[in-house]
């Protein structure tokens, strides 16, 4: 009780301090949350139900990603239960709309039929900007080829060239290493790249990205296009121009934030609906600082 009446005493005294030091001061807003009040009401989990498996699905780009965030997110909410997977953005937003995953990790932005699909079913999806990719335009390790514009890629990937002596390489069939069309990365490149054009019928369909690297690995003739994260010592990433007589540009997280390499997309992540209990949580934890830096680790640009 002594201590109560001395704490009232030393507010009544600091009040009038403040009301002869002059009341005419703007003061914060009572409803002002500062960083530290974010972060605890961020991270409270006392009355979450980890009893519930999330299940996760969709963009192979972003599968390392989203299992990286699983991982630590579980690290840190013992009790949680979350699974990952990929198999492409249409898989995982056919399953989110279906019922059968309750978020879909996409490389695109999900379509407006999709949009009104989920409306159909009762529900409309929430989206958030988890972070930006570059798209390298990948070959063989040995490949010598130096660059090429966005035209070229468009021919290339459309069949019009077929020979690398065409784009100032060596004289040989190119290979293609494209996606399957259930793949976000496939519909980006399509829309962004070929405009809308069809890919080349001799295009090899590959079921991931891994795939495609696997097969770049191989083949020395081979071009394919993949997420920056995905790049390793054994392929190397074609500096691309936007148009002939431009500067060609490496992509890199330096030059996929500054918008100089002009192949790029933001990475999604989709719930049904506003995120609650664990699922709010884990939103919380992605779009925050530790899921942001998980963002940068993997190999991707950051929202921050």
């Amino acid at each position: 009780m002594k201590k109560i009446a001395l704490l009232l005493v030393v507010v009544m005294i600091a009040a009038v301090a403040l009301v002869g030091c002059g009341g005419s001061q703007s003061q914060e807003p009572a409803n002002t949350t500062n960083g530290d009040q974010a972060s605890n009401e961020t991270n409270t989990s006392n009355d979450v139900d980890f009893s519930k498996l999330v299940q996760v699905r969709g963009s192979d780009t972003m599968v390392n990603l989203g299992q990286q965030w699983a991982e630590e997110f579980m690290d840190q909410y013992p009790e949680a239960q979350i699974a990952v997977t990929g198999g492409g953005s249409g898989t995982g937003i056919a399953a989110i709309i279906n019922g059968t995953a309750d978020m879909a990790q996409s490389s695109r932005k999900m379509k407006n039929e999709e949009m009104d699909q989920a409306k159909a079913n009762g529900f409309e999806l929430k989206e958030f900007i988890t972070g930006t990719d570059g798209i390298a335009i990948a070959v063989h390790k040995d490949n010598e080829i130096e660059s090429l514009t966005l035209e070229n890629l468009k021919d290339i990937f459309t069949g019009e060239i077929t020979n690398w002596k065409e784009v100032g390489g060596k004289d040989a069939a190119i290979t293609l290493y494209s996606r399957e069309s259930n793949s976000g990365t496939y519909a980006f490149f399509k829309e962004f790249v070929l405009k809308d054009e069809e890919y080349a019928a001799h295009s090899n369909l590959m079921p991931s990205t891994q795939a495609i690297v696997e097969g770049l690995k191989q083949d020395v003739n081979g071009i394919g296009y993949i997420g920056l994260a995905y790049l390793s010592g054994d392929i190397k990433a074609v500096p691309v121009a936007k148009e002939a007589g431009s500067e060609a540009i490496l992509p890199s997280l330096q030059t996929v934030q500054g918008g100089s390499y002009p192949v790029a997309r933001p990475l999604f992540v989709y719930t049904a609906g506003e995120p609650t209990g664990v699922m709010k949580l884990y939103m919380d934890f992605i779009m925050g600082t530790e899921g942001q830096r998980i963002v940068e680790e993997v190999g991707f640009i950051p929202n921050n």
